[in-house]
């Protein structure tokens, strides 16, 4: 019996030996080897340095994103339910969406000072509004024929909101909470380096002053692993929430 290797497995290894060639062909300073980053990561792993940085980093990433996800459903919840919801706050919405994050960086830093808060202030500006867009928009598309259906048998807008557009939207709403989780460690790391330079953004800045680009990149490779990490809980939740969903011939490939 032939076992199939994953699929994301061969792509992350043909991706590693693209780097280490192009790494030791080019002879580019700022491109180490694979290997060498690999092994200046080893080194800060000994010495406890990432450990301590990756706690940090998770502690500011898991606050700003947990307030983000509470904030963002009941505000999306709230947008895709009721259009006078929407039209009073759909607009700030959208504006601060598309708005640069980490231009309120400096406001943060003024009303926070250089500490937690405005790391975590930062957090939620990238993970707020993707959260509340995909909210709204999963309720609003939940059919009207499953509302009006509800309303005939005697549901109350509790339970309509509970039982049947919640439920229908969830795998939308999952969506915005994957795109939103990838946001938030965005906005954790700038946060670090541009505001309170500690965890993993102090690394970089520090290795970025120096110019040890080896050090950069191992940081990075640890960035990818916590992105990667938070997404595959997420999709872990999502999972167990929408076990009901029929998997789609895409799906089941």
């Amino acid at each position: 019996m032939r076992t199939r290797i994953p699929a994301a497995l061969i792509s992350l290894a043909a991706g590693a030996v693209a780097w280490e060639l192009i790494g030791r062909l080019s002879g580019v300073p700022f491109f180490p080897p694979l290997s060498t980053v690999a092994a200046r990561l080893a080194e800060m792993a000994v010495d406890g340095e990432i450990f301590r940085s990756v706690a940090d980093s998770l502690v500011n990433l898991l606050i700003g994103f947990a307030i983000s996800l509470v904030a963002g459903l009941l505000v999306g919840v709230a947008m895709g339910r009721y259009r006078k919801v929407e039209a009073a706050l759909g607009v700030y919405v959208y504006a601060l969406l598309t708005a640069p994050a980490l231009v309120f960086a400096p406001i943060f830093f003024s009303l926070l000072g250089d500490g937690r808060a405005s790391i975590i202030a930062v957090v939620i500006m990238y993970a707020l509004f993707v959260v509340i867009i995909n909210t709204a928009s999963a309720i609003q598309t939940v059919p009207a024929d499953l509302v009006e259906m509800a309303r005939s048998y005697g549901a109350s807008e509790r339970q309509i909101l509970l039982r049947v557009l919640l439920p229908a939207a969830t795998p939308m709403i999952m969506a915005g909470v994957r795109l939103g989780v990838g946001r938030a460690v965005t906005g954790m790391i700038n946060g670090e380096m541009f505001i309170a330079v500690v965890g993993l953004g102090h690394i970089v800045t520090e290795a970025g002053g120096r110019f040890d680009s080896a050090s950069v990149l191992a940081v990075l490779l640890v960035i990818i692993a916590v992105a990667l990490g938070a997404v595959w809980l997420v999709q872990a939740v999502d999972r167990r929430l929408t076990g009901w969903v029929p998997q789609t011939s895409r799906g089941s490939q």
